[in-house]
């Protein structure tokens, strides 16, 4: 494979001794490859129908999770708030398994969320009361507003929802890992668009 990239035109390849290797990585047992690249930031469209807002998640895994989760759902783009995760860390980069490469992840503030959800239903995701998941129409252009780990949306997250919704847990647990909930209500909103279709 290394022979192969040596052609690439434009492509630098440098071999390190393990010993550095093991200096430059942030896992334990490193690949053997390491790459530098360029960022790119993917733009939106110009009328997104489905956008997800990551809110003060701060788990790099749950975030990368997200990330795959919406790529694979083919939403629109995430937009990270104020006070969540670097969606750029090696850890989120892992977890994403290739989304970032795809997907329009924008960290932006509550002033350009308005603006770009704007007249777009905002669905808050809340354990603790809202409208059963199942009977919000998702059909039409909305957001998700998936709310941190600990300590779930910030007040200003609460303040632009147009929307609480909750996912039935008839069990005993109070509440879902943020990266399962989202999953969750995405595949619902895929799930609704998908019977829409068909009508």
């Amino acid at each position: 494979m290394i022979d192969q990239l040596r052609t690439v035109p434009g492509l630098e390849i440098e071999e390190i001794p393990p010993s550095l290797m093991a200096d430059i990585s942030d896992t334990e047992t490193p690949q053997g490859i390491l790459a530098v690249l360029e960022k790119k930031t993917l733009s939106l469209p110009q009328t997104p129908s489905f956008l997800i807002i990551a809110d003060q998640i701060r788990d790099p895994g749950n975030m990368g999770t997200l990330l795959r989760t919406a790529e694979a759902a083919a939403a629109d783009g995430v937009l990270l708030c104020p006070g969540t995760v670097d969606a750029f860390s090696p850890k989120v980069i892992r977890a994403g398994m290739g989304a970032h490469f795809h997907l329009p992840i924008l960290a932006v503030d509550w002033g350009e969320i308005k603006t770009i959800a704007n007249n777009m239903p905002l669905y808050l995701a809340d354990s603790g009361g809202g409208k059963s998941l199942w009977e919000a129409d998702m059909r039409r252009a909305c957001a998700l507003l998936i709310g941190g780990e600990a300590f779930g949306a910030s007040p200003q997250g609460e303040e632009i929802a147009t929307d609480k919704i909750t996912i039935p847990m008839p069990g005993r647990a109070e509440s879902l890992n943020a990266a399962i909930a989202a999953g969750i209500l995405i595949a619902e909103v895929l799930r609704q668009r998908s019977i829409s279709k068909k009508d």
